[in-house]
Order: C-alpha cells, then sequence, then structure tokens
C-alpha cells in the first residue's frame, strides 16, 4: 500500500508555468530567425545586461581569462575532467561498426559517425555550471566531434572565468559569452556571427529547456532537460540526516527542482521532514532549497521494497539514490532513471560534479525512453548495403518485387524486377 505523506504541485499547475514559458521563448526565436544578431544583442541586454562588442572570446582573451584562474581551481577542474574523459572514452570503445554477410553476395553494415557540428550549453546565473563544460565540450570532442562551440552567459555583467577555463580545457572550438534563449537561438539557427550547429546540447533553466525543445528539428538535441529531480529509495537502514542533506543538496538547484523521499519506514519519513527543517535554518540556499522543498516536494511510505521499486519506476526521476540494505536490488530491477547513485557511500553531488558519469540527465519522465547525454548521442549510426555478385541481386530482386507489389508499389517493384532481368539466369 502507498501511503503519502507529503505531495508536491500538481501536474495542471506545472502545466500552467509550462506554457508562460513555451509563449516567451517562441517570440525569442522568431526574433532571433528574422533580426539575427541584432534580436541576439538586444535580448542579452534585456535578460543579462551585457552588449560586448563581440560575443566571441578571441584566443587571446581566452588565454588571459585561464591565467586569472588559481592553480588550485584549475588542477581540481583536470581531475574532473580526466575522469569524464577516461569514461567516456570507455564508452566510446563498446560502440563498433557491423558488417554482416548472411546471404551469399549480400553484405550489410553499419557506420558510427560522429555529428559535425555541436553547440554547447553551459548554464551560469547563481550556480556557473562549470562542469557543464567538461560534461559537453568534451564528451564531443572524445565522440569526434568536428567543431565544439560553447555558450555560457556572464554573471551580473563579469566573465565566469573558472567556466570558461574549463570550456578551454575540454577543447572548445569557440567560445560565446552568451547566455539563455539568445544563446540557444544563435547556435541552432545561426546568424551573421554566428554559424549554426548540427545538434545543441546541456541543461539550463525552463527558458533554456524550452528552446531546446522549439529547436528540437531543426537540429539534433541531447534530450529535454528541465529542472533537477532527485528521489531517495531508503529503508530502515538508512538515516534522516543524510537524506534530508541529499534532498535539499539538489533542490538548491532551482525552486522548482523535485526532491522525492519513497521509503519503507513512517518513522524514517517523519524524521525526514523534522530534520529538512533544520538544515534549512542554515544551509546558505534556504531561499531556494526551501521553496523547491515545500512546493515540489514528495514523501511517500510504502509496505517493500518490491513496491518501493514499482513506485520508484513510476516517477522515472532524474537521479535515484539508493539508501537500503541491499542497494544492488534497485540495479538489477529498476528500469525508469537517469543516474542511480547505489548506497551511502555515494551522492549526487558526485556524479554532477567530477566522478565521470553525465550530468545532462532525463526529466520529466524521459527517463522511461532515454537515458542521459553520453559519447552515442554525438554519433550517428547509419547502414549501408552493397551486393556483390549478380546472382545475388537477382534472388532478392524476385522477393523484393513480390513484396512491393503486395503493398501496391508498382514503381518499387519494378526497381527490383530490371535487376531480376537483366542477372537472372537467361
Amino acid at each position: 500500500m502507498v501511503k503519502v505523506i507529503k505531495a508536491g504541485k500538481s501536474k495542471e499547475e506545472v502545466v500552467a508555468n509550462d506554457t508562460k514559458v513555451s509563449e516567451i521563448v517562441s517570440a525569442a526565436l522568431k526574433d532571433v530567425e528574422s533580426r539575427g544578431d541584432q534580436a541576439v544583442r538586444e535580448l542579452s541586454e534585456k535578460f543579462d545586461k551585457w552588449t560586448p562588442k563581440s560575443f566571441r572570446l578571441s584566443e587571446s582573451e581566452i588565454k588571459e581569462i585561464v591565467a586569472q584562474v588559481p592553480d588550485s581551481v584549475i588542477e581540481d577542474i583536470k581531475f574532473a575532467q580526466t575522469n569524464i574523459k577516461a569514461f567516456a572514452e570507455a564508452q566510446l570503445a563498446s560502440l563498433h561498426d557491423v558488417e554482416v554477410e548472411d546471404i551469399p553476395g549480400v553484405i550489410l553494415g553499419h557506420k558510427n559517425i560522429p555529428v559535425n557540428s555541436v553547440g554547447c550549453y553551459i548554464p551560469g546565473g547563481r550556480y556557473p555550471m562549470v562542469a557543464s563544460a567538461h560534461m559537453s565540450v568534451m564528451t564531443a570532442k572524445v565522440a569526434g566531434v568536428k567543431r565544439v562551440i560553447a555558450c555560457t552567459p556572464p554573471i551580473n555583467g563579469e566573465i565566469p572565468k573558472a567556466t570558461i577555463a574549463a570550456m578551454y580545457l575540454a577543447g572548445a572550438d569557440e567560445i560565446y559569452l552568451l547566455g539563455g534563449i539568445q544563446a540557444m537561438g544563435a547556435m541552432a539557427i545561426g546568424t551573421e556571427t554566428i554559424e549554426s550547429v548540427d545538434m545543441i546540447v546541456g541543461p539550463g533553466n525552463a527558458f533554456v529547456a524550452e528552446a531546446k525543445r522549439q529547436l528540437y528539428g531543426r537540429v539534433g538535441i541531447d534530450l529535454f532537460a528541465g529542472p533537477t529531480e532527485t528521489l531517495v529509495v531508503a529503508d530502515h537502514t538508512a538515516d534522516a540526516e543524510m537524506i534530508a542533506i541529499d534532498l535539499l543538496g539538489q533542490g538548491e538547484h532551482g525552486p522548482t527542482s523535485p526532491g522525492a523521499l519513497i521509503t519503507t519506514s513512517e518513522e524514517l519519513a517523519h524524521e525526514t521532514i523534522k530534520e529538512i527543517a533544520r538544515q534549512l535554518e542554515t544551509l546558505p540556499t534556504a531561499d531556494v532549497a526551501s521553496v523547491s522543498w515545500e512546493d515540489y516536494g514528495q514523501i511517500v511510505v510504502v509496505d517493500s521494497i518490491e513496491e518501493a521499486r514499482i513506485e520508484a519506476d513510476r516517477l522515472a526521476f532524474e537521479h535515484v539514490e539508493i539508501l537500503t540494505e541491499n542497494p544492488d536490488y534497485f540495479l538489477e530491477n529498476m528500469t525508469n532513471y537517469g543516474c542511480l547513485f547505489l548506497g551511502p557511500e555515494t551522492n549526487v553531488a558526485y556524479g554532477d560534479k567530477v566522478i565521470g558519469t553525465n550530468h545532462t540527465l532525463p526529466t520529466k519522465g524521459a527517463a522511461r525512453y532515454t537515458g542521459g547525454l553520453w559519447v552515442g548521442k554525438f554519433i550517428k549510426t547509419v547502414t549501408y548495403q552493397k551486393i556483390t555478385t549478380p546472382e545475388a541481386s537477382a534472388y532478392i530482386g524476385e522477393y523484393a518485387a513480390r513484396l512491393c507489389l503486395l503493398e501496391n508499389f508498382e514503381g518499387h517493384a519494378r526497381q527490383a524486377q530490371l535487376r531480376v532481368d537483366r542477372y537472372g539466369k537467361k
């Protein structure tokens, strides 16, 4: 039996907010398409109070900025990038071209080809998402993408130096100080000074996420990444202090970031509520985390671990942290999640920043049908066929002609029949 101890906002309320965002984004993208650089400049002034002579940083400007970043920060960035690159390279090694000849003379295959150009968005604002540079730029480069450009917004009129350093060290070919809808539109649509790309990736706020949704089709995207979601699944072996900080630590992302607890212990559920209230008294980001918890926090009590797994799969959250006696049960049986964090020794922050897995993950139930950003997202698996003998062509052609006529495709059938007549036995 499922018992709801705390519920978040209804789906109807969430949809109403999404509609407002959609209208703003649609108008901005149309403006970028019709007026190019001028629209981008005006939007940047409106949203970021930022109108430099050029949004693109020159090589000398980049090097000057990187030189101002403390050595300790550079070393930390390099440590994270080493881990992320190693995991991305391991993922790449798992992808193989295929070629088979199941019928003599008929060769079928597929090739893995990187997309040619990618635009990466690295969020700024209150939280300069340095790690997003590693996750997107470096992963694209490992995949073999030839041109990788990256955009990040200024923060209160200042250049986010550590973020620029991370973009540069990750291998970005072009770096732009440009944020929000205008950055997404410029990368996808193109302007007089920014050449469009084939694909845009990276996390962002609700406006960035909606821009990706509206631009999808014109360009490829990694996935629809909305507000951060965190689910903790816990049993009697877990403690309220850890659950509370792991939920609030992600709730600080933004006021619409859902956090949820599914537990087999009603006592632990109530202890967690008290512990969250206690920690909010001292958490520096409580102004944001308290709102996300109040509006989007959920606590559900279940009778068994199996029921917990069913409820967790139903939610299909982005981050799922398992604090149970046997965490591997969820690794073996759970199917809907962006990334799993198994056991108390790990946590979502490790995955967000440094451990090596990618932090751009599916939200809003998208984990039901997709995983997160990885090397494979930047690679097209394309097929080819080759028939090496006339006999094989005629053999396949006989079947093809009949099957085409079965569907009333006369022209298709004639393509096949021509080969039968030309290459068949005389």
